[in-house]
């Protein structure tokens, strides 16, 4: 039975293919095509947000290019020519591709053929007509941008208009220990994001969450404050922060320690990062 698509059900699997899935985007308002390479659930990081099962560590695993060509290219048919809206009960005002992001399982820039499949994917959405009109966008936790590998990918999409959502979760090295189960520092991290500001269009995509009945401490809030500060004086193009809570159940240990921060904290906290001149956006 065919069911309703919600921003609050993100299967990666409602169509029954491997990379490509549907949903209905909250920060986006409307349909976003999202584009899994993580296929076997594996990442470099364990966000307690996380809502892929059996998460495991591990980088994507080969890819399919000619499965990846021939299911774009369907449902992207499906969607411009078919009756894929009226399927899946999407309603009106939401029946427009606002985007297709490469997201999914795990981090995508662990894929080896990276810059490959993203070429593949601007090409053929720019054959179809998504491209230009459509976002191009790539949901990343930055890791791994010092990679050559990846420095091509984030060209590549650089060359179809796309955009970087880099992921900062924590100012903070406990921050990011707790919440992204990385040991990678905070330096690094910013020395990545960075240098994919030279190389695409990047907009830091921070989850804030009130893990184990803590809210948003002023020492988190004054640590990223202070690096947002630091950003805006190395020069770096950097214009936007999207800030959001979660939505949707963790599938993680830690699931139980963790509620959405109220719209008047995350509100708040939006109009301090204002006041050092970036846009931000708020979603609940």
């Amino acid at each position: 039975m065919v069911s309703k698509l919600t921003t609050t059900d993100h299967s990666s699997d409602v169509v029954g293919l491997k990379y490509v899935y549907p949903v209905i985007s909250r920060r986006m308002g409307g349909l976003s095509i999202g584009i899994n390479f993580n296929t076997n659930n594996a990442c470099n990081w364990r966000c307690i947000y996380c809502q892929v099962p059996e998460l495991k560590i591990g980088t994507a695993p080969a890819m399919d290019f000619k499965l990846l060509e021939d299911e774009l290219r369907f449902f992207l048919d499906d969607v411009i020519n078919g009756d894929f809206y009226q399927r899946f009960h999407v309603d009106k005002n939401q029946q427009v591709i606002k985007d297709i992001a490469v997201a999914g399982n795990g981090e995508p820039t662990s894929l080896k053929e990276f810059a490959k499949a993203i070429d593949l994917i601007g090409k053929i959405a720019t054959e179809v007509g998504v491209f230009p009109h459509s976002n191009y966008v790539l949901i990343t936790n930055g890791s791994l941008v010092h990679q050559t590998k990846v420095q091509a990918g984030l060209k590549s999409l650089n060359s179809y208009g796309g955009e970087v959502w880099f992921k900062l979760d924590s100012a903070t090295e406990q921050g990011r220990a707790l919440i992204n189960n990385t040991a990678q520092s905070c330096k690094a991290s910013v020395e990545n994001l960075l240098l994919s500001a030279t190389l695409c269009t990047t907009k830091l995509q921070t989850c804030l969450v009130d893990y184990n009945k803590q809210g948003l401490s002023d020492k988190e809030k004054q640590a990223y404050l202070n690096l947002l500060t630091d950003i805006k004086k190395s020069g770096c193009n950097l214009q936007t922060v999207m800030l959001y809570t979660i939505a949707r159940p963790s599938s993680q240990p830690e699931a139980l320690l963790l509620a959405p921060l109220s719209p008047e904290i995350l509100n708040a906290f939006a109009d301090q990062i204002r006041l050092l001149g970036f846009d931000v956006s708020v979603s609940i």
